[in-house]
């Protein structure tokens, strides 16, 4: 059951689990308690290296920590503060290897005790003070979908600025002859070394991991200039987003290395707002309704798997999409698979359903399949409901005739609109369509669209400044791409039982009958054509009033087009539903259409987005017919949006839903 309550008071954010202390000593090697600030402090022994664990009163969900790479008694300031907000603090003694490849197999030993033992989220906040730097950083770029954010304070991102001193700080001799043994390197090996965070900074902007430093100006000892500085433009120029906060102070004799921290709520905001594991409630937003075994089954016994993404823009488009299939790459790590793009920019559900065929099992068997229409939907048919149902069961119960086993989760993306319904209370109604389809096929959910809306209600994050768009922002990609590994860690955090065996789902009778699951796209050569069109094999804008943008795949391929009054065309099909598949673009008219001998209809083609943009359009113009045969008969006329400057009609497929004959 999913929490639908809100939280006015900030502080309930991070306290609705109670883990008591004595729950934290279970199970550990050995240890004592101690007082850390006022806080209960843990010392035990993980894969022999000393550690610590310092428990607030009272836990946050979802159980975030931060994990603090060297000097873990330095700057605690934003420590204290998170600490009140409910973070453990952990820290792992290896403070004389120098973030070398032994220590973070120590570091990796580490977090899985962390995250196994004592149950802490799977996204860690690194903290990196100084040389600590080399530590945190060399650990998240080979880990970051283990990384929720990264702290630093005066880090050390290249070793060959210190302790080697290369460029114009002071260095260390000591330290670099311990360097050098700790990584196995001669000293002209070293000068040649790659493996610098500075150098490796890629997997932490794919996974758009959110960096935080505060450095000094006056710093002599880790000239920010020879490493936050270069980072900084390197991750930027990457796309990935980075906060310097530069102060000028710093004692004489710490070389400017040591000053007082800026105000500490600054960096805690940022780490509270980056830690996605941390939910308002005690429940999580998903609804597991199956168990995700066969695809399961499929990517480890068989190590291949074809995984589909159907969708609008927000799925075709970069972000949560890629960083998923990192994800289950990560997960499958001997499994090879294809994953397959199948969103197109501006469609729901009812075009999901009618291509299908085409963009989804064209290629071979599908195991596992993403599917996002709520955004969309409402936009395209937004006084048509009933399309929102009979669309995604169209999607729904056509994927499991062609594959029975096939895995499918359906995910609810955010806008606006959804945030204030949820605001009043109330589920979005498009949303309720959805689950009452998800409910019957037994279909697993994601509600990312209420996990925003109450997260933005209890004062984690603004719409405005972080999430900004129905197309969200790197961070809201990261969001929506936590909440479904934390999805995933659910649904597979058993290991299969050894004569686990795929299984057929049930396939009820449909909640719709009407519903698009026999929809296909037939060929507009299929059309009788009269005066006026034409066949165009590779259609794109001509002239100055077809100026707009356009969408890939729906420019320089095949479509009947007329741009004259009076055009006619018919289409015999067999089935219970008929539209078609235009480009409404900026100079399109209203079309009159008549089913067999019933009365003629009319149908404007013009859409709100139509003067920027020849938008790929599916217009549903008959349903609820009797299974046999039609003729549908189009014409063009003389009449038009008072917004569209001409009378064309671009028709890129005829839709049926119906049977292939």
């Amino acid at each position: 059951m999913l929490s639908r309550r809100y939280f006015g008071n900030v502080i309930l954010i991070f306290s609705m689990f109670f883990w008591p202390i004595t729950a934290i000593c279970q199970g550990e090697p050995s240890g004592h308690q101690a007082k850390w600030h006022g806080y209960e402090r843990i010392d035990f022994t993980v894969d022999g290296r000393s550690c610590y664990l310092v428990a607030p009163k009272i836990p946050a969900s979802g159980r975030p920590w931060i994990w603090r790479a060297r000097f873990p008694s330095y700057h605690p300031e934003v420590d204290q503060l998170l600490l009140e907000r409910g973070f453990h603090i952990a820290y792992i003694n290896t403070d004389d290897m120098l973030g070398s490849n032994a220590a973070l197999k120590h570091w990796d030993a580490f977090y899985k005790y962390m995250t196994e033992q004592h149950k802490l989220a799977s996204h860690v906040t690194l903290e990196a003070v100084s040389r600590g730097g080399l530590f945190a950083y060399r650990w998240a770029i080979q880990h970051p979908e283990c990384v929720a954010c990264v702290y630093a304070d005066t880090p050390v991102l290249d070793f060959k600025s210190w302790p080697l001193g290369k460029g114009t700080g002071k260095g260390h001799q000591p330290t670099w002859q311990n360097l050098l043994k700790q990584y196995d390197l001669t000293h002209e090996q070293a000068l040649d070394y790659t493996g610098n965070p500075i150098d490796n900074l890629k997997p932490l902007a794919e996974a758009f991991i959110p960096l935080y430093h505060i450095v000094s100006l006056n710093d002599h000892i880790v000239p920010p200039e020879e490493n936050t500085f270069i980072l900084q433009q390197r991750y930027n120029k990457m796309g990935g987003e980075i906060i310097v906060e530069t102060i000028k102070e710093g004692t004489t004799e710490s070389g400017g290395h040591h000053f007082t921290l800026p105000d500490p709520n600054r960096a805690a905001r940022f780490i509270i707002k980056n830690n996605f594991d941390m939910r308002p409630g005690k429940n999580d937003y998903f609804l597991l309704r199956s168990n995700l075994d066969n695809c399961r089954l499929k990517f480890e016994r068989e190590k291949a798997g074809r995984v589909v993404f159907l969708g609008g823009s927000i799925t075709f488009n970069a972000g949560w999409r890629p960083m998923v299939c990192r994800e289950l790459q990560r997960r499958f790590p001997e499994t090879k698979f294809e994953f397959i793009n199948a969103g197109i920019p501006s469609t729901g559900s009812v075009p999901g359903a009618f291509r299908i065929l085409r963009d989804v099992f064209s290629k071979g068997p599908v195991d596992l399949l993403f599917e996002e229409a709520a955004v969309n939907d409402v936009t395209n048919h937004p006084d048509q409901q009933k399309h929102w149902c009979r669309g995604m069961e169209g999607i729904v119960r056509h994927a499991r005739m062609v594959n029975p086993n096939l895995d499918i989760i359906i995910l609810h993306f955010v806008d606006p609109d959804k945030i204030a319904c949820y605001n009043a209370g109330k589920t979005p109604d498009v949303i309720t369509e959805h689950e009452r389809v998800a409910k019957h096929y037994q279909v697993s959910t994601i509600h990312l669209a209420q996990e925003v809306a109450e997260r933005i209600h209890a004062g984690q994050f603004t719409w405005k400044d972080d999430f900004r768009d129905l197309h969200p922002s790197w961070y809201g990609q990261r969001l929506y791409t936590a909440t479904i590994k934390r999805m995933l860690d659910a649904v597979w955090q058993m290991p299969l039982a050894p004569e686990s065996q795929v299984k057929t789902h049930p396939q009820p009778d449909p909640l719709d009958s009407w519903s698009y699951f026999n929809g296909r796209l037939v060929d507009i050569k299929e059309a009788q054509t009269g005066k006026g069109w034409k066949f165009d094999p590779s259609w794109k804008p001509q002239t100055d009033k077809e100026k707009a943008s356009t969408r890939s795949g729906f420019v320089n391929v095949p479509m009947l087009v007329t741009d004259q009054v009076g055009a006619e065309l018919t289409f015999k099909f067999r089935g219970t539903a008929v539209g078609l598949w235009i480009i409404a673009g900026p100079d399109v008219g209203i079309i009159d259409y008549q089913i067999d001998n019933n009365p003629w209809k009319h149908q404007d083609q013009f859409t709100p987005w139509s003067q920027q943009l020849h938008l790929p359009w599916m217009l549903i113009l008959a349903d609820e017919l009797e299974d046999s045969e039609h003729t549908l008969t189009l014409r063009t006329t003389a009449n038009k949006n008072q917004k569209s400057c001409g009378t064309s009609c671009r028709i890129v497929n005829f839709c049926v839903n119906g049977v292939s004959p």
